[in-house]
């Protein structure tokens, strides 16, 4: 009777204030519309119990007690994140601070915990849902009406374009997924590459893919520690990696690339950023989510910070680029392809997981459509080179 006294008070609260397409059906058969139109997400609410995560509705709060089957909600998994966010901030304290994420060491015996924990499900999950090429990383949209496929290859070659990569040279893809980049540097360019990653499901797939296109004269893929490389590389990219380090880590992931790479040499890093100055990231819990489900070790940091962490590395940057746009439709064509292919999905994993990824693409595509997190593709060469290395203008990138 108490939680039904205070489900109502809520709901009356939130109507006064809200207008959302959204059904919350008890279990006892009651069922509470917040809006005239028909509801578009329905959350179900199993027992007495579990009125709690309703009158506390935060992106985590919400979002575990899905995850973790004590609520059900079903709908587009977009119109569930527009739902629970606006319920999320008119549930928030009014100044609007953002709790930060936790503070996390990352000594090395620890490094790849995190990639593992998010990349080690099977290759037919992802393939499930990704492009043909298995490109597991921000697309490049160059007109904004390319296919996801179309626009992933683009991703590849606006990569190879920026850091002008030449016939022979040496390539280090660090976290290199399932190979496409380096196998794209080889066929394109002719390229002698390097592909490391830490999850053996995608060092398997990824040697499929290399003898597949041909490639196993110039593309090597290797289960690797970035440490524990060794030799001097022409050019050194790494896409979708560094943010699963922590920030105090930058200096020396940074550093760590400075001494890989050829004096000449040209390095490029794609990778997500924090757009909150404190390095706090989404608000409403919906960092603690992601700590707590998608990437227990991994930290985003500010701009500012990666820029001044390669700077310390002995890098100089030479190219900054900002893909937040493409992020948010990259995740939005994912988490529509996941939805499409449910049933196919649940075949291949567990409920629980399912239920992870299908809030956590959908919330990705939320987060960066509201600058909550943003992408960079930053470039850089060792510091202190001649200027005359330096392009006069960016056109190379273009043609």
């Amino acid at each position: 009777m108490f939680n039904q006294i205070r489900l109502s008070a809520w709901s009356t609260g939130v109507r006064t204030k809200l207008s959302l397409p959204l059904r919350v059906e008890l279990w006892n058969g009651q069922r509470l519309d917040f809006s005239p139109e028909p509801p578009r997400v329905t959350i179900r609410i199993p027992d007495a119990g579990a009125v709690r995560y309703l009158l506390s509705p935060s992106l985590y709060n919400l979002g575990t007690a899905y995850v973790e089957g004590a609520i059900d909600i079903s709908g587009h998994a977009r119109d569930m994140l527009c739902v629970v966010g606006a319920l999320a901030a008119n549930n928030a304290p009014r100044n609007g601070l953002m709790r930060a994420l936790r503070t996390l060491r990352h000594p090395r015996d620890s490094e790849g915990a995190s990639p593992r924990y998010h990349h080690d499900v099977s290759n037919e999950f992802y393939g499930a849902w990704l492009d043909p090429g298995m490109v597991y990383s921000c697309a490049y949209f160059e007109n904004g009406n390319e296919t996801l496929a179309q626009a992933q290859l683009k991703k590849i070659d606006h990569i190879l374009k920026k850091i002008r990569v030449r016939p022979g040279q040496a390539l280090l893809d660090i976290g290199c997924g399932w190979g496409a980049l380096a196998i794209r540097a080889a066929q394109r360019y002719g390229a002698r590459c390097v592909g490391i990653t830490s999850s053996e499901n995608q060092l398997r797939l990824a040697r499929e893919q290399v003898e597949r296109a041909g490639m196993q004269h110039l593309v090597q893929i290797r289960l690797q520690d970035y440490h524990d490389v060794a030799g001097k590389f022409d050019r050194i990219t790494s896409v979708g990696m560094f943010e699963q380090l922590g920030a105090r880590q930058l200096p020396e992931y940074f550093a760590r690339i400075n001494d890989l790479l050829a004096t000449d040499g040209l390095a490029m890093n794609h990778g997500l950023t924090t757009t909150n100055t404190h390095r706090k990231t989404a608000p409403y819990g919906g960092d603690e989510f992601v700590q707590r489900y998608i990437f227990p070790h991994g930290e985003l940091a500010h701009l500012s910070t990666v820029l001044r962490a390669m700077q310390e590395g002995g890098l100089e940057t030479l190219d900054v680029e900002n893909l937040r746009r493409h992020y948010a439709r990259t995740c939005a064509i994912w988490a529509d392809n996941f939805e499409s292919k449910a049933e196919q999905i649940k075949l291949l994993t567990d409920p629980k997981k399912f239920r992870i990824w299908h809030v956590y693409l959908a919330g990705c595509s939320y987060a960066f459509a509201n600058d909550w997190i943003s992408l960079y593709q930053i470039v850089c060469g060792k510091a202190g080179r001649d200027p005359g290395m330096i392009p006069w203008s960016r056109r190379h990138m273009y043609h």
